[in-house]
């Protein structure tokens, strides 16, 4: 990551939700590695604001447990972080009540050297039912000028109405252009490499359509439950929680045109664009090319686990139990000339057999097998990207095995390390490219407005469809890989999900 930030307009990085769990696992680790490469300048601020009553070290204390306890854990010493604690300011705030963000003026007061005209980074790690109070505060303030930025994690709304209200909410202080919508997965370096592959590779790009290509997977597998969060998952789902971000941001970059430059603009031009061709999956569709499941009791990493709704914090209020779905099989079609007739699967879920990120290309078998008369099957080229837990490019190809007596043959793949073959002394958290990219005021690997409200779009369709047909969710074992509907899904289309 040897890129250069952009801080002439950056005076400072306010992170709201200073003491949560994003926080403490990702944001702060990743700002110390950054800090660490020298790419933090001396007069960079960094201001934690939450609601907690903390001192000063108290605060610090936290700081400095989750850069120890984080992927990141290597890089630490005394030394680094003496210099890392003086770069940072505590302040406790409430964003309910009138004037609760005051605290903040002063804080951002502190340095004097730094002009006012430069901006401040506002990164917003908090529940969205903030994010509209926190911008009106921070507009009230007087603190936002065309210089800040501001950065906000999903969900954004919880469907299309209430995507364009939070929209509206964040542009009543901020222009389009200053807003940071993340999605951590485009962080990940093979998500990256996808790009690079598709566009900085003759050889990819010509065979990268419905005449060379069978079908597109793309799995996001977790073996975890909903780990405590039973109130906030059920009120939201695998739908709604993963298809509608990570997984829909992932089929974007597989399946849009090139870009004509590698800028925000014309990269997320074409990212939308995909979004408008998905054929909307709606009413009795959702129970050809949809399946819901919900985990119920059974083995996780070698030990028994109880099911969804034996959860900690489960409602079982009157006895009813909750339809949410923990687990989504999706069949999608993007209606363009590129791709029409090759289907997209994709599939999330809890309580999976393997924790996993994945995309598999595979390409249309070879016209005619040549080797049949001596007995030979030809399997269809795969490229598979592996983005964890281990991040990983794969190209099976046919080849002969070695023999003199007769001519076998067996799949091996031509695998890309990118650890290996650019000897990357560690491995990257996400964030840090995230957060790289809002310092030096490069959206391309955000999501824009349109995309948001696009992607909802689709999956609003999905959603009615599933209310008026009556659509249930389908009981999985935890250890498995979800319910055999999902294997139905693809096998009769003549697929079956790479596993």
């Amino acid at each position: 990551m040897n890129i250069e930030p952009n801080l002439n307009q950056c005076r400072a990085f306010v992170l709201f939700g200073a003491t949560g769990d994003l926080a403490k696992r990702m944001l702060w680790p990743s700002l110390y590695a950054l800090d660490c490469d020298g790419l933090l300048s001396t007069e960079f601020q960094l201001i934690g604001a939450a609601t907690s009553q903390l001192s000063a070290a108290e605060f610090l204390a936290k700081v400095k447990e989750s850069i120890q306890t984080s992927a990141n854990k290597e890089l630490y010493n005394d030394a680094a972080f003496a210099g890392f604690a003086n770069r940072i300011s505590y302040v406790t705030i409430d964003i309910k009540a009138p004037g609760g963000l005051e605290p903040l003026r002063a804080a951002l007061a502190v340095n004097t050297n730094i002009p006012d005209e430069r901006g401040t980074i506002f990164y917003l790690s908090t529940g969205p039912q903030l994010f509209g109070s926190i911008c009106l505060g921070l507009r009230d303030l007087g603190i936002v000028n065309k210089a800040s930025r501001i950065v906000v994690e999903k969900p954004i709304g919880t469907n299309t109405e209430t995507a364009r209200t939070t929209n509206e909410a964040i542009g009543t202080a901020f222009d389009e252009n200053q807003v940071f919508r993340i999605d951590h997965y485009l962080g990940k370096e093979s998500v990256q490499n996808l790009m690079a592959l598709r566009f900085a590779n003759s050889i990819f790009e010509p065979l990268w359509n419905a005449n060379a290509i069978e079908q597109v997977q793309i799995t996001v597998a977790e073996t975890v439950g909903v780990d405590g969060r039973w109130a906030f998952y059920d009120s939201t789902g695998a739908l709604r929680d993963m298809v509608q971000s990570h997984l829909l941001q992932l089929l974007c970059l597989v399946a849009m045109e090139p870009p004509a430059s590698f800028t925000p603009s014309a990269v997320r031009n074409e990212k939308v664009k995909v979004l408008w061709s998905l054929k909307p999956i709606t009413g009795t569709d959702v129970n050809v090319n949809t399946v819901r499941g919900q985990y119920a009791a059974g083995f996780s990493g070698g030990k028994a686990v109880v099911g969804y709704h034996d959860e900690t914090g489960a409602n079982k209020t009157g006895g009813l139990e909750s339809d949410c779905e923990t687990f989504i099989a999706i069949k999608a079609e993007i209606d363009n000339w590129r791709w029409a007739g090759v289907p997209f699967y994709l599939r999330t879920g809890k309580r999976m057999q393997e924790r996993m990120s994945e995309i598999v290309i595979q390409f249309k078998p070879a016209p005619h097998n040549i080797f049949a008369d001596i007995g030979a099957t030809l399997q269809p080229n795969t490229l598979l990207i592996k983005l964890q837990p281990d991040e990983l490019i794969t190209l099976t190809l046919m080849h002969k095995k070695p023999g003199v007596n007769e001519t076998r043959l067996g799949e091996v793949g031509l695998n890309l390390s990118v650890g290996e073959a650019f000897g990357t002394s560690r491995r990257r958290i996400a964030y840090e490219r995230m957060l790289l990219d809002v310092l030096r005021g490069n959206s391309a690997l955000f999501v824009r407005r349109d995309e948001v409200e696009a992607s909802w779009k689709w999956i609003d369709g999905i959603i009615d469809g599933w209310r008026t047909t009556g659509h249930q969710a389908k009981p999985y074992s935890a250890g498995s890989w979800g319910p055999t509907a999902a294997i139905a899904l693809t096998e009769r289309h003549g697929h079956s999900w790479h596993e």
